[in-house]
């Protein structure tokens, strides 16, 4: 792979010409991809004043900041085709999923690779809501926190506080190949944690919702689907004989069916990064968790609400699309780094809005939207770019008029994307080969080979970036650094 040749080369392969040595090397073409290691054979010799940590003699490296187009790993879950708005779930279309499928049914195609039979749904779904219920423990773990904690930072947290309970999950006391092995007892201590994690996600998810209402927690039902005792936990007051609004419950279901995967997104690849170290599961999660909790991921549905409350109303439309023309103002649910047409989740989540609309009533802010979406279809400033609404435009929404606060949304995007989580971790740790730790390459541009200098003859460097901020201190610091005390360190200009 990768060597030089001098022969006629395969049909199927790229041929590299390196012009610093002349040499021409034949690279194979698998699955329309090439092994980004064919690039370590082709070394020179260092150019003359060249960087040594250049590691010219050494091969070539791929540079590809943000992995616009790096493949990892081999993937037999979801498919994207971005230029077409084309996304399916292990072969079957989104559209025909959300139209005749379930949340849970949509996971154990997900993970497993099929769609089940009605004997293999129930004894899934019969683990999946058996395992909802968390340890006693947990109510205390959850209250340690400030009544005014975000919730993706008490649900991150308790993913990684899961592990500790679970022994039996973790390789570092396990062995390493607990998960890797493929026999019958590894598949089957896979499954366990796949039942737990799916059915806590909502527990904990319900259990931070309600810390932020000052109400106690409630234990998961019985009888209710995956979201209708989500909805439950997060809502019984002691009614009697309560249960959800249907409609309410069948969009949440619909909504979580289309956040379950989207191929290798930020989040996803974190989990997959974490969990090539063969952590245990629960720590894989939270990390997916934790970089869900970012505004470019799990943060841009909340940001479109965020943008139409400064919209205010439909006649400001006009003087805020001009803004975004002019990078004054910054336009939140539309375009997609995958798609480059329309998102084809946000035409079945506009569907879901209207279905919703019609018992919660028509959020205040939807004639904002409707006007936003009107004005830019038909802009030729985003039609040029591809901008259309993805499926946070209209989610956002829905989940407002279904009276979740802004800051709960991004916990109503992880909780179903644990499924995504999931059938990744399982595929990486039964694949073929092995697992490989990720250990990504660097350009290393910074200094060269330099001697240690004495305190006391450094010349300073300082400038902004070059040095720590100063910070202004206030309160109980403020006060002390004007007191006398002993030891007290005093401060050197």
């Amino acid at each position: 792979m990768g060597r030089p040749t001098d022969s006629a080369e395969p049909t199927n392969s790229l041929t590299v010409r390196d012009n610093r040595t002349g040499k021409v090397y034949n690279v194979p073409i698998v699955d329309n991809s090439i092994q980004a290691t064919a690039f370590k054979a082709m070394k020179s010799s260092f150019a003359p004043g060249e960087r040594e940590e250049n590691e010219t003699d050494k091969g070539l490296r791929v540079a590809d900041k943000g992995f616009l187009n790096t493949a990892v790993i081999r993937s037999e879950i979801t498919y994207i085709d971005g230029e077409a708005g084309v996304l399916r779930y292990r072969g079957y279309p989104i559209e025909q999923l959300a139209l005749h499928s379930s949340h849970l049914e949509t996971a154990y195609l997900l993970i497993y690779g099929s769609l089940p039979t009605k004997a293999q749904h129930e004894v899934f779904q019969t683990e999946v809501m058996h395992h909802g219920v968390t340890h006693a423990d947990a109510e205390q773990f959850c209250r340690s926190f400030r009544y005014d904690a975000h919730p993706m930072s008490i649900l991150t947290s308790a993913f990684a506080y899961l592990g500790s309970y679970y022994a039996e999950a973790n390789p570092s006391l396990q062995g390493q190949n607990l998960f890797t092995r493929g026999d019958k007892d590894s598949l089957a201590i896979m499954d366990k944690q796949i039942y737990r994690l799916i059915g806590k996600a909502t527990t904990l998810a319900a259990m931070a919702y309600r810390v932020r209402q000052g109400r106690d927690f409630v234990t998961p039902p019985t009888g209710l689907s995956y979201t209708g005792s989500f909805l439950y936990q997060m809502d019984h007051l002691g009614e009697e004989n309560y249960t959800p609004n249907p409609v309410l419950e069948k969009a949440l279901d619909v909504l979580f069916l289309l956040h379950a995967d989207h191929e290798l997104n930020a989040s996803a690849t974190t989990v997959l990064q974490t969990g090539s170290s063969l952590v245990d599961p629960y720590s894989a999660i939270a990390a997916g968790c934790a970089s869900l909790y970012g505004p470019l991921h799990g943060g841009a549905n909340e940001a479109v609400i965020r943008m139409l409350i400064s919209i205010g109303k439909p006649e400001n439309v006009p003087s805020f699309i001009e803004a975004v023309k002019k990078r004054e103002k910054v336009l939140s649910g539309f375009g997609h780094r995958v798609y480059k047409t329309s998102d084809p989740r946000s035409f079945i989540v506009r569907q879901t809005a209207d279905e919703v609309f019609k018992i919660t009533g028509k959020d205040e802010l939807l004639e904002t939207a409707m006007a936003l979406h009107e004005a830019a279809m038909k802009d030729e400033y985003f039609i040029k770019r591809k901008l259309a609404p993805n499926v946070d435009f209209w989610s956002g929404l829905i989940y407002r008029a279904m009276g979740f606060p802004l800051d709960f949304f991004p916990v109503l995007f992880a909780v179903p994307r644990v499924v995504g989580w999931l059938a990744h971790w399982r595929q990486m740790m039964l694949q073929e080969g092995g697992v490989k730790i990720w250990r990504p390459r660097q350009i290393f541009v910074g200094a060269g080979k330099r001697d240690y200098v004495p305190i006391d003859e450094r010349v300073p460097v300082e400038g902004p970036r070059k040095t720590p901020s100063a910070i202004m201190h206030s309160g109980i610091m403020k006060r002390t650094m004007l007191a006398s005390f002993k030891g007290k360190p005093v401060a050197k200009l």
